[in-house]
């Protein structure tokens, strides 16, 4: 009767940008592909492992990502470092509104996505 936990989280991006997305989420943030099951391979998207969690990329066209505050938030352990690989790789930061405790930006994915980075910087 009870919720356990998150099990996954789905983003979507234009259908056929698959190959993009690899390079985007596996390459340049890298996180590891993972298999999606035969059911559901004729669907297109690919799935990704993020800690104990999974991302799912499906696909879907017509939809403006950009006009959405929907997003994703990652733990991370550097936050200085994936900004400066973020910008490295042509991906514009978007400062985030301070909140006490955490160091984090803001930035769009290749798609559209809105995507969060921060780390903790104090015992909450």
């Amino acid at each position: 009767m009870t919720i356990l936990g998150l099990h996954h989280a789905q983003i979507t991006i234009p259908k056929g940008a698959e190959d993009e997305a690899r390079h985007f989420y596996c390459a340049v943030l890298g996180l590891p592909e993972i298999e999606k099951p035969d059911a559901l391979k004729d669907r297109g998207g690919i799935w990704l492992q993020v800690g104990d969690r999974q991302v799912h990329v499906g696909t879907e066209d017509d939809f403006d990502r950009t006009k959405t505050k929907a997003h994703l938030a990652y733990a991370v352990s550097d936050v200085a470092y994936w900004r400066q690989r973020l910008q490295e790789n042509g991906i514009r930061i978007i400062e985030a509104i301070l909140i006490p405790g955490h160091d984090r930006f803001e930035f769009r994915d290749p798609f559209g996505n809105r995507v969060e980075f921060t780390q903790l910087t104090t015992a909450e």
